[in-house]
């Protein structure tokens, strides 16, 4: 009797979600805003805009619910879905056993690799000999909360050989690395490559730190999950996902 009993509260809590959502007829996106060309404010019109930004909106008009962007910290981000101040996050995400603790995670829509940004007068191929070029230690900046914290501190922080400096974005942590603060930013690839088209001076090592999968991240008790990431299948299967990916990042 109590199983039913709690079943039915469950599904009264899915139903009032439901309503809630259908009742506002929009879904807020949290996201940091600072991850080119994933997210980023377009130079004319001061609006959040990018690959998550757009494939988000195409979604949600799919679905029929208005698009709200939010810009917080990525640190923030995981933390404020538990507690339910937004409906999902498109930031650049990666997926790891560690999150989906937290959160649930859309199919993956994108692979992001972890590239290494350094001076250009740097002659290192990869970051263990960026390394041994230091003597065996040095500093490294990145974006806190992300994989490249995550990875670095793990790998360097943690055996000695690295003091990991966290910045708040990655546009922070580009700048430690221009005023020498850092002796390299660890940070997801295409953000890296626009940081260095915008930053004269820097390149990037030659083989990339990491591989790893994007996707959306959504409350546990999520009632528009499942509708969402249908829909998130759907423009991937008639190529609307691809034309936005490529309209940032053009095929090579």
């Amino acid at each position: 009797m109590k199983k039913a009993i709690a079943l039915v509260l469950a599904m009264l809590f899915v139903l009032a979600g439901i309503s809630a959502l259908a009742e506002s007829g929009k879904l807020t996106l949290a996201t940091n805003v600072n991850f080119p060309p994933y997210e980023f404010y377009d130079d004319e019109t001061g609006e959040p805009t990018g690959i998550d930004i757009e494939i988000a909106k195409a979604i949600c008009d799919k679905i029929g619910y208005d698009l709200e962007v939010v810009d917080i910290d990525f640190g923030s981000i995981i933390p404020a879905l538990v507690a339910g101040k937004y409906d999902f996050s498109a930031a650049g995400m990666t997926v790891t056993e560690e999150r989906k603790q937290s959160v649930q995670f859309t199919d993956t829509y994108a692979t992001g690799i972890q590239a290494v940004i350094v001076p250009a007068d740097v002659e290192a191929a990869d970051i263990n000999a960026l390394l041994e070029a230091k003597g065996g230690h040095m500093n490294i900046g990145v974006q806190e909360s992300t994989t490249g914290d995550i990875y670095i501190s793990d790998d360097f922080e943690a055996a000695g050989t690295a003091e990991v400096k966290r910045f708040k974005n990655g546009a922070d942590a580009v700048l430690a690395l221009t005023a020498g603060q850092v002796d390299c930013v660890v940070i997801d690839n295409e953000p890296a490559k626009a940081f260095v088209a915008k930053n004269e001076g820097l390149r990037l090592l030659d083989t990339a730190y990491t591989v790893e999968d994007y996707a959306m991240a959504f409350p546990k008790d999520s009632p528009v999950f499942e509708q969402f990431n249908a829909a998130l299948g759907e423009l991937m299967a008639d190529g609307t996902l691809q034309a936005i990916v490529e309209k940032y990042i053009p095929a090579e």
